[in-house]
């Protein structure tokens, strides 16, 4: 097994021991956090529907995104994601970091969704 793997095995398994706990629901939606390394990506999702509710991510054509692979590209998804959460009328959210540790693009996209009228 390649080091590559066994790293991304091991943030799998730290994300389903995050989920037995952080369940998203109609009230108060779950925003999930995946990033790779040139991009970010976040949805607003609730769980008991299993729908999607809110998406945004670093490789969209918005002004407020220049890259994901860095932390101001990790802001201005965050920044999109509150609007577009804010818009839908969802004011709260559990933040769900994705088995990555709270550090860097993550703690970014999440102070800035903070920032942006988000409540988690």
């Amino acid at each position: 097994m390649s080091a590559k793997s066994s790293k991304n095995d091991r943030r799998v398994r730290i994300h389903t021991r995050i989920r037995r706990k952080v369940k998203g629901e109609a009230a108060r939606p779950r925003l999930a956090v995946f990033r790779s390394v040139k991009h970010i990506y976040c949805q607003v999702i609730d769980d008991r529907s299993g729908t999607t509710l809110v998406s945004a991510s670093s490789n969209e054509k918005a002004e407020t995104v220049k890259s994901g692979g860095n932390l101001d590209g990790a802001k201005g998804v965050g920044r999109l994601v509150a609007e577009r959460a804010k818009e839908k009328g969802i004011t709260q959210v559990v933040f769900d970091r994705g088995g990555y540790l709270y550090h860097g693009r993550v703690k970014a996209l999440a102070e800035a969704a903070r920032e942006a009228g988000l409540e988690f």
